[in-house]
């Protein structure tokens, strides 16, 4: 009785891992281990990632580990474009791999935008790292010299933002 006990303990933890690693593909998720999910479908987040030397904050859809490396995922709802991913998405995906650099001192080769049709892996070049940080240089600049405005009339959006607490232009 006990081996077959044993036997069908095995076959249920087999399954478990054959759909749990289902779940990971059809999510657009490398193989390696989830160590971080913000979308509510696997855990949920205590805290978004935080890098006081570049002042910067934020919170990757999924975080996978495979070996030593991290690899963020930022996942979007939408069709890819035809010509690649927008370049907000890239600078998001720059950032998240910074986030993770900073956070898990491993710095990203790639991390991966995931279009609902199709999905990018995206290197992290010293390039894009320069052009995310120029960017935030900017947002600053604009920020200190009140050059910043809300960019949307959407309700929906201003519901779900990061920084609504303290915007002072909110619309709900």
């Amino acid at each position: 009785m006990l081996p077959i006990i044993a036997i069908v303990l095995i076959l249920v933890g087999l399954i478990a891992l054959w759909f749990g690693r289902r779940y990971q593909v059809e999510a657009g998720l490398p193989p390696g281990r989830v160590v971080y999910a913000d979308t509510g479908r696997w855990r949920a987040l205590k805290k978004p990632l935080f890098s006081s030397a570049y002042r910067l904050v934020g919170k990757p859809d999924y975080l996978v580990q495979r070996g030593q490396q991290m690899i963020p995922v930022e996942v979007k709802s939408s069709t890819a474009p035809s010509h690649g991913p927008h370049r907000s998405h890239l600078l998001q995906l720059a950032a998240y791999c910074l986030l993770v650099q900073e956070n898990y001192s491993r710095r990203p080769k790639y991390g991966i935008v995931k279009y609902a049709d199709r999905m990018f892996e995206v290197d992290f070049s010293a390039s894009l790292e320069s052009t995310l940080l120029n960017v935030l240089d900017a947002m600053r600049d604009d920020l200190a010299a009140g050059r910043s405005s809300r960019s949307h009339t959407e309700p929906g959006r201003c519901v779900r933002c990061a920084v609504r607490a303290a915007c002072n232009e909110r619309l709900v």
